[in-house]
């Protein structure tokens, strides 16, 4: 009597050999997700700078505590066009945001 497997029961061996040879061909690093944040001058410089410093989420965080005490003290000369208020009323909008964000998901200090 021949051999009767369902599927998925039987010899996966090739199955794996295929996988193992495209993952091999891609490199040690897989993932189902890639992002790719454009061209660097310095590409480099950037994944220093990434490491050593900070994630792009914590570059933005400091730029944007910088810009909210600029705002803050802001006091212009002449009055503000509506666009130019739209565009610092929506950069303090999303430091709000932001806040709301850590305060649901940072552990308290």
């Amino acid at each position: 009597m021949p051999a009767f497997h369902m599927p998925l029961s039987g010899n996966v061996s090739q199955i794996f050999s295929q996988w193992s040879a495209f993952i091999s061909a891609i490199g040690n690093s897989f993932s189902l997700v890639t992002i790719n944040m454009g061209r660097s001058a310095n590409p480099k410089v950037e994944q220093a700078v990434l490491e050593d410093v900070g994630s792009y989420g914590r570059q933005l965080g400091r730029i944007g505590d910088a810009l909210a005490v600029l705002v803050a003290h802001f006091d212009p000369k002449t009055p503000l066009t509506p666009a130019e208020q739209d565009a610092l009323d929506a950069f303090r909008c999303m430091l709000r945001e932001i806040e709301k964000v850590k305060a649901r998901t940072l552990p308290p200090a």
